[in-house]
């Protein structure tokens, strides 16, 4: 659940992040707060050198020792790693003790890092009971039954030579640098000394990453010699049983999916997003709401755009309240808290962080700004029973105009929607809440939508903008728009998606009849779903409609 928890954007350093995602799971999971228990036990002895202005290296190599067997036991120093690291860790903290040399808790790390890369880890022989994988060197010392000379290819067995980008080759040998001559002559004096094997294999690859490969002139010169004798030398059966391995029968390919789900799963509320989500990508609805599969960030993501417009409302939302009691609130530094309460990363709030504060700060002077429209809500839940079900939605804010209606307002850290999109029917989000609003969804609040926006967090597309980034949007067909959804027909286009929406995959109800169109398909597999969509944006930008 932890590991899960530190998935996606990549948190700051230490144990502040991972003890506050344990911390918000234990109230679910005892057994979470049990485990980082043990955790931070283990590693006390670290934090404490690390609030140190400086580490004795032998205190520090101590605490590790200490920290690593109480997380890890003996299997710290099992196999041939763990003996190198045992040989390794005494040698090191017997000198350091000797030096008495410290260390910044920043530097440690480095220091060790680059003592421990001199030290070659190796498997010993014996990986396998007969066969072992050789180089130039330790093949000299050795002698076997069976010698496979691999990779007798034109530049690889010899290695062409190199030419010095300072000195000329006669330098070189005046000055008993040894040439690409002396090179050639000791891969030829190694194989050679492979070929008096008892029984030897001169191997070559067919291509290489760069394309087909040249065979060795050594090798060609075998072949020459052979003459007629090559086929008997020629090993065919070997190269056929290799590729028939790689060319096993693979095994039947899955099904497509084919959900059909029962009418008592459909039973589930959709959200203002999800009815875009429904609608567009129907198995994908299915997955997520009734499936419950989730999908898995990546680990050390970078900030997906949903991230960053989780951090921007939960910034927003602390400002609206915090200017209820103090209206000269400034946005900067509840932007600081909230960053440091999300632990981001110090590279990523390097490089994200001045443009959301410049974006910000225009959100800041525009609401500053209002004389004839006002902020009633902010992260205002809303719900409405619709058609038999549960539809819900969160507006990301909501303003009173001049004329008594409401405007609703919703955040975006990118792109918003198109209006190309919203006639379409696949960014219905502000129509939902639209609806909620009519139908008095939500609490307290009273009057019907006429404004939509979306506030956008993205570069600003108006000169006049100082700030650089942020600008209002309005997906429906005003002003000099001459393509998009009237304002007076866009709560009656959600009405009429969300009941196809309802009817057709929530209900499962086939007889759909609120369009009088015959050719409404009724499907249930997957690929047929697919073509539901196909067919319903078809109509829909079509004479049809």
């Amino acid at each position: 659940r932890v590991e899960r928890a530190l998935r996606g954007p990549r948190k700051a350093g230490g144990l502040a992040p991972v003890a506050a995602i344990a911390a918000r799971l234990a109230q679910r999971h005892g057994r979470v707060a049990d485990w980082y228990a043990a955790v931070d036990q283990a590693l006390s002895p670290l934090v404490a050198l690390h609030r140190q202005d400086a580490i004795p290296m032998h205190a520090l190599l101590d605490a590790l020792v200490e920290s690593g067997e109480a997380l890890c036991g003996e299997k710290l120093w099992a196999r041939e790693d763990g003996r190198s690291l045992a040989g390794f860790v005494e040698e090191f903290r017997r000198h350091a003790r000797e030096a008495g040399f410290a260390l910044a808790p920043g530097e440690a790390a480095i220091a060790l890092r680059d003592a421990m890369e001199q030290v070659a880890v190796r498997p010993p022989y014996g990986g396998h009971a007969r066969v072992q994988v050789l180089g130039l060197l330790e093949s000299r010392m050795n002698r076997a039954e069976l010698v496979i000379c691999a990779g007798l290819n034109e530049g690889v067995w010899p290695v062409r030579g190199g030419i010095d980008a300072l000195l000329a080759p006669p330098v070189l040998r005046a000055l008993g640098v040894p040439g690409a001559d002396f090179r050639i002559g000791l891969s030829a004096h190694d194989l050679a000394g492979a070929l008096g094997a008892p029984e030897v294999v001169l191997s070559r690859s067919e291509r290489d990453e760069a394309g087909p490969a040249i065979p060795s002139r050594f090798l060609l010169r075998v072949q020459a010699l052979l003459g007629e004798l090559l086929d008997r030398y020629e090993d065919r059966e070997t190269v056929a049983l290799a590729r028939a391995m790689t060319r096993a029968p693979s095994a039947p390919a899955y099904p497509r999916p084919a959900p059909q789900p029962q009418p008592e799963q459909r039973k589930v509320d959709i959200s203002a997003t999800a009815l875009d989500r429904l609608l567009g990508d129907p198995y994908q609805f299915y997955a997520d709401r009734i499936m419950g599969l989730k999908d898995l960030d990546a680990l050390d993501a970078e900030p997906s755009a949903q991230w960053q417009g989780t951090v921007a409302h939960a910034i927003l939302q602390r400002w609206h309240e915090t200017r209820e009691r103090d209206p000269a609130a400034r946005l900067a530094p509840i932007m600081q808290a909230v960053l440091d309460e999300e632990n981001a990363d110090p590279l990523m709030r390097g490089l994200w962080q001045p443009r959301l504060e410049a974006a910000l700060r225009w959100i800041e002077e525009e609401i500053g700004a209002y004389d004839d429209r006002c902020v009633l809500a902010v992260e205002k839940q809303g719900a409405m029973t619709f058609d038999g079900v549960h539809v819900h939605g969160r507006a990301d804010r909501i303003d009173r105009l001049a004329d008594g209606s409401l405007a609703i307002i919703d955040y975006k850290t990118g792109t918003p929607p198109s209006a190309a999109r919203v006639e379409a029917g696949f960014a219905l989000q502000l129509g939902v809440l639209g609806l909620i609003a009519e139908r008095g969804g939500f609490e307290g609040l009273a009057g019907d939508a006429q404004g939509y926006e979306y506030w956008s967090l993205g570069k600003a597309k108006d000169a006049e903008n100082r700030y650089g980034f942020g600008y209002v949007y309005v997906p429906l067909k005003v002003g000099r728009k001459t393509s998009g959804v009237a304002p007076e027909e866009f709560l009656p286009l959600t009405a009429d998606k969300l009941t196809l929406a309802i009817n057709r995959f929530i209900k499962g109800n086939d007889s759909f009849t609120a369009r009088e169109n015959p050719d409404y398909p009724a499907y249930d597999t997957y690929d047929q779903l697919m073509r539901l969509d196909e067919w319903i944006a078809h109509q829909d930008g079509g004479e049809t409609a």
